[in-house]
């Protein structure tokens, strides 16, 4: 009897999870397919060539240019801060911190900044930038998007370094390593394939988010010439788009949805391979 229970209880658990796989899989085809098909028509090369011109918003010439350019020079400037604050830390929690409480308090820390919506974010730097005196500036975006993506990428490298086998990290202080040797020679080079997913992951994160730029980095039709100017976004230009009564702009909107999507696929398939690429060089 119960040799019968445990089939028809791996038998559910398979169709579960054939389930979860299909609405996952179909989930992504509907959205594809919907902003395809809508915004695929009005996809040109003007439109990704070109900034806004006078009337843009009211289904005149120009394009997203600015919103592009906007939205790599924020992700790649928060990816690059948060990057500089969570190699460290993910080193120092296996390193130094390893097994303690303290360790497994900073973990609970970073899940909970995790959890935490990004228009939250979005609040604390407009606040943090109101008392500097600063106004909605491409500064501002990146530092609001690098808090936002910092506990993204630190968790997900601590996950990584936390599967290296901890005989490795003996073996290092056996020889005579020290702990900052081991951290940077030994276990990075384990962790490289793991490190470049982890950041591509925050990457595609902070590209794709609208609402802690939204008050931060604020909008303009131009392209950033300094830290200090607006900047737009590829979300923010979806958003006020979609907004307009104007049918041909709402088709725009669809456009740059497109354009959105395609960047976060192809950084989601670069990572992979990056990924397999490196997997190579590592020691198993």
């Amino acid at each position: 009897m119960r040799w019968k229970w445990r089939h028809i209880e791996e038998g559910l658990m398979r169709i579960l999870m054939l389930l979860s796989f299909g609405l996952i899989l179909m989930s992504l085809l509907l959205i594809l397919i919907t902003i395809t098909s809508k915004g695929l028509p009005s996809l040109s090369w003007q439109m990704i060539s070109q900034t806004p011109k006078g009337g843009f918003y009211l289904g005149k010439e120009g394009g997203i240019l600015n919103a592009m350019i906007g939205s790599l020079y924020l992700a790649l400037g928060g990816t690059l801060i948060a990057l500089f604050l969570a190699y460290p830390l993910a080193l120092f929690l296996n390193v130094y911190l390893s097994g303690s409480r303290w360790a497994e308090l900073v973990r609970l820390s970073l899940d909970i900044l995790w959890g935490i919506p990004s228009i939250v974010y979005g609040a604390f730097g407009f606040t943090l930038m109101i008392f500097l005196g600063w106004r909605a500036s491409l500064l501002g975006g990146i530092l609001t998007l690098a808090l936002l993506e910092f506990p993204i990428m630190t968790r997900a490298m601590d996950e990584v370094i936390r599967r290296i086998p901890s005989d490795l990290t003996r073996a290092a202080f056996a020889l005579g390593s020290t702990h900052l040797e081991t951290a940077f020679l030994v276990l990075t080079r384990q962790i490289l394939p793991g490190l470049v997913t982890a950041i591509l992951l925050a990457f595609g994160r902070g590209i794709g988010d609208a609402a802690s730029v939204l008050f931060t980095a604020g909008y303009t039709d131009r392209i950033p010439d300094s830290l200090f100017s607006p900047t737009a976004s590829l979300p923010l230009a979806v958003f006020f788009q979609l907004g307009t009564p104007f049918p041909e702009v709402q088709q725009r909107a669809y456009s740059a949805a497109l354009i959105l999507t395609l960047i976060v696929l192809g950084v989601s398939l670069v990572s992979r391979w990056l990924s397999h690429t490196l997997d190579r060089y590592s020691i198993h």
